[in-house]
């Protein structure tokens, strides 16, 4: 590990309790905190780690503090989850330029992935998603991507890089992105030829509305993600103040909720999320968000630890079913009520209920359809 604190940067924890410490029950108490000794990770579920980098967002050139602000409301929340082990090795050092900031974040990500840990990344601006990306090239692993944002940052002629940094993540040789899902776009701030491309490349993504309505479908979706990309901007600004860009999105509730859905997933190894600064904040009320969008997530992989293997036949419920003549099985967990649907290569992917009522009623479901669509 000594390599890597050559990346990392310290918590000055005492500091973000303006009372006079902590209690047994906080969060503060049961995570491993590199304040003077980097923390033992051996058995540690999960890795927090911060990043200041905010000079992708054109719009503040510098460092920010957003991830210790976070901290500062994550710390103060109540320990419930004692199956769940956590660590904070503490924020990314900014580099001189926003190349070497990426640079350090990816190796230390791919470190944790070798490691086989689950890595929750607070601060910095939605580029930084590219740094995560390239750490699962680093290590060679392909990856379904997911990001929550309500916009899709295609967009090539801005030289802002938190606008147009999906146009290498999605289309740079070589390329490890196996699957992409965008959740919870906002049409009016989208232009219609970028949903297009988006379709022709036989990505999947979700309008704002068509999820707050759906929210349970988005499960399989967190499910099969490998890599998840979360931006502030897509919960509305009542509910996270410093997001200044649009009063719409999701509620505070349904942001937890994604999370909690990302935490759940055996596949899931990083969580990026971005675009917090404490400038913009209102009473602290975004990093309160985020921090309990954190305590869901853990909810979430407590959960996580309670699903049967697939080896363990009698932990699920099967049914067989056909549809457009096609015969196929259906899984449904027994611990944790998830459903799964064979492929006809004989894999399983992860499913509704709502593809179940789908097939058996002899109607192809749409998850399945873009699935046998991407080959």
């Amino acid at each position: 590990m000594q390599d890597l604190l050559d990346f990392l940067t310290p918590i000055a924890a005492a500091e973000l309790n303006d009372d006079n410490g902590f209690t047994d029950g906080q969060f503060a108490k049961h995570i491993s905190i590199f304040e003077t000794e980097f923390p033992d990770l051996e058995g540690i579920d999960i890795v927090i780690v911060g990043i200041n980098e905010m000079r992708g967002s054109g719009f503040f050139m510098g460092e920010s503090y957003g991830p210790d602000a976070i901290r500062k409301q994550l710390y103060q929340l109540h320990y419930w989850h004692t199956d769940v082990t956590l660590a904070d090795i503490g924020n990314i050092t900014t580099g001189a330029d926003l190349a070497d900031s990426y640079a350090a974040l990816k190796i230390v990500l791919a470190e944790m992935l070798r490691l086989g840990k689950t890595v929750i990344i607070l601060g910095g601006s939605h580029d930084i998603t590219l740094a995560q990306y390239e750490a699962y090239k680093e290590v060679g692993q392909v990856v379904e991507a997911t990001c929550v944002d309500a916009l899709i940052n295609l967009r090539g002629e801005s030289s802002i890089r938190s606008e147009n940094f999906l146009l290498d993540m999605l289309t740079a040789e070589p390329n490890v992105i196996k699957h992409y899902n965008h959740i919870g776009f906002q049409s009016y701030l989208v232009h219609p030829r970028m949903l297009e491309t988006m379709d022709k490349l036989r990505f999947d993504c979700y309008r704002l509305g068509v999820v707050r309505d759906h929210m349970e479908e988005m499960e399989p979706v967190m499910r099969n993600t490998h890599l998840l990309s979360f931006d502030i901007s897509a919960i509305k600004s009542s509910d996270a103040p410093a997001n200044n860009l649009s009063p719409n999105g999701f509620h505070g509730e349904e942001a937890c909720m994604l999370t909690r859905y990302a935490g759940m997933s055996s596949n899931l190894s990083t969580c990026g999320i971005y675009g917090y600064n404490p400038d913009f904040d209102v009473n602290d009320l975004t990093a309160k968000q985020i921090a309990q969008m954190i305590w869901y997530f853990i909810d979430g992989k407590s959960r996580s630890k309670q699903e049967a293997l697939f080896e363990e036949k009698n932990n699920f419920n099967e049914f067989h079913t056909a549809f457009a003549e096609i015969d196929t099985v259906f899984l449904q967990s027994k611990k944790t009520s998830r459903w799964w649907m064979q492929l006809p290569d004989k894999k399983f992917i992860a499913c509704s209920y709502n593809d179940y009522v789908t097939a058996s009623q002899n109607e192809i479901p749409e998850r399945w359809l873009r699935v046998q669509e991407r080959g």
